[in-house]
């Protein structure tokens, strides 16, 4: 099953110290998706963080090289929403908004549940 991984999910092995891949692994997701725009997300994040924020986008870059790359540029959260309704793929985010946008269109969405799973919410 396909997955679409967006900017702060990327961030979560940092910052939660959650094996994201592992996880996906287990709820049955085993193509990994990520657009050109999370990627530019990353960069700009990278450029204008400090601390461990900055090393955790740091990461979540170098973690987004095991994923296929999409080329889909613009806002991320619109770009992530258009693509998961058009190659029928559930989402990977911690954004409440784009979480609330995702359920709206009937999306599945996964996030990370008590800070040490991830869950498949809708």
């Amino acid at each position: 099953m396909k997955v679409i991984i967006d900017t702060n999910a990327l961030m979560i092995p940092v910052q939660f110290n959650v094996d994201i891949f592992e996880e996906l692994r287990r709820l049955g997701f085993d193509i990994y998706l990520v657009p050109t725009a999370v990627i530019t997300e990353l960069d700009n994040l990278i450029k204008n963080l400090k601390g461990q924020d900055r090393i955790a986008a740091k990461v979540a870059k170098s973690m987004a090289q095991r994923c296929e790359t999409i080329c889909a540029d613009g806002h991320a959260d619109d770009v992530i929403l258009e693509l998961a309704t058009d190659i029928q793929a559930a989402v990977l985010t911690n954004d409440a908004g784009l979480r609330k946008r995702l359920e709206e269109m009937n999306i599945p969405v996964i996030c990370l549940r008590q800070r040490n799973r991830l869950e498949i919410v809708s």
